[in-house]
């Protein structure tokens, strides 16, 4: 038997979006700590340059090729056919032994797309999430659909993800349940970077977040209708809503929300910021996906301003409530939470259904195996991107759970 070291692994990770750096951060980090096993190549596709930069920054990571597709308010077809294109010339020129995606974007899409097409093997992190509308997230649910069809390694962030997988025809042995990496990337956050306080608000804060396509227009403007009636509610609320690039977000938001005095419209958050942000915040207003995820790590309410979810461990955990757009809906499960503390707590306290910050770690564990691999279980790995000891961040998050709850609710 041979006794020869194997040559690291090749791996390509392709991104184009803040959330995709943030939750392949991990992995990345991971990835380069084992320099004996990996050798990694981080490829953008450069789209929203500025907040992609923020999370990588984050990281301490840079892309080793920025492709630079991204135009002003570009369509569909143009980010799709720009992005086949640089990426199936830098598959083509460095040959990777896998290419990394993950979640649902174009990016991903096309990433798996032109890997395909190389006959490179696809690892898909976040692989299974399904709301069974082709329409609901548009395009999300139809690019995940799709790669789950190309990939080879399917890394489920839950069983219920699995369970979609294996519905599909998805055979169970190249399926993976590992948690997802968005939590991972939570805890490193909150590791580093803890102690950094946003400034406090001596009352309540609501988070809002938007920008989902499927949102854009008038059912945007009846959440921000919603969120101005909670704002008269509640005197000691304020709302802290950091507004996403889109001119279409900002077409809608804007106008309804510029002038009042205690809605703090911002710029983009860079990842460090928008973690402490969700922190500080009692009550999270939100259409996106990875809120849904690391809320319950911090233990705060979400009301998921969409119509159907691919996250619904969140909502059977109860620490999500899927209220649309619906400005009545909006109003009252937000009263009902500002008002109630015994509803509050409920929610607050459900157990994240997520992950427990060790999914980078066993994705790279199945990587590095010839063959593949069981996943390690919850406890036998560590986290070689950290020192920290994590029973210290699973303290910090419990006691601001728990801490000063007399004043987030009414008495």
């Amino acid at each position: 038997m041979s006794t020869e070291a194997r040559p690291p692994l090749q791996l390509m990770v392709v991104l184009g979006t803040r959330p995709e750096a943030i939750k392949l951060a991990p992995i990345i980090l991971g990835a380069r700590h084992a320099a004996d096993r990996f050798e990694t190549r981080v490829v953008t596709t450069g789209q929203h340059r500025e907040m992609l930069a923020q999370a990588l920054g984050l990281f301490d990571i840079r892309a080793d090729v920025d492709l630079g597709i991204m135009r002003h308010d570009q369509e569909l077809s143009q980010v799709t056919t720009e992005a086949l294109a640089g990426l199936d010339r830098v598959i083509g020129a460095h040959r990777p032994d896998c290419v990394i995606v993950q979640g649902d974007t174009t990016t991903a899409f096309v990433g798996a797309l032109a890997a395909f097409y190389h006959r490179v093997p696809v690892a898909h992190v976040e692989a299974g999430l399904r709301t069974y509308d082709r329409y609901q997230p548009f395009p999300e649910e139809t690019n995940r659909r799709l790669i789950s069809h190309i990939a080879e390694y399917h890394f489920a962030p839950t069983e219920t993800a699995q369970a979609n997988l294996l519905a599909e025809g998805i055979s169970k042995e190249v399926i993976w349940v590992t948690g997802n990496t968005g939590i991972d990337a939570l805890l490193l956050t909150l590791e580093r970077y803890g102690r950094q306080r946003l400034p406090l608000w001596p009352g309540r804060t609501l988070l809002l977040t938007m920008h989902r396509r499927e949102n854009h227009g008038a059912p945007m403007a009846r959440v921000c209708r919603a969120v101005l009636r909670l704002l008269a509610m509640f005197p000691d609320l304020r709302v802290l809503f950091p507004v996403h690039l889109s001119p279409r977000v900002r077409q809608t938001a804007l106008p309804l929300f510029r002038g009042q005095p205690r809605v703090d419209l911002c710029e983009p958050l860079d990842y460090r910021e928008f973690v402490l942000a969700m922190d500080e915040a009692s009550v999270i207003l939100t259409d996106s996906g990875g809120v849904q995820e690391e809320a319950p790590s911090l233990h705060k309410p979400v009301l998921v301003l969409r119509d159907k979810t691919e996250r619904p461990e969140a909502i059977e955990a109860g620490t999500a409530v899927l209220v649309g757009t619906d400005e009545e809906a909006i109003v009252a499960e937000a009263a009902l939470l500002l008002r109630s503390r015994e509803r509050y707590e409920r929610s607050a306290g459900a157990v994240n259904p997520y992950g427990d910050g060790q999914a980078a770690a066993r994705i790279l564990e199945v990587l590095a195996r010839p063959g593949g691999a069981d996943v390690p279980p919850v406890g036998s790995l560590g986290r070689p991107w950290t020192s920290a000891k994590p029973e210290a961040t699973g303290y910090r998050m419990a006691a601001s759970a728990t801490s000063g709850l007399g004043h987030l609710v009414d008495q």
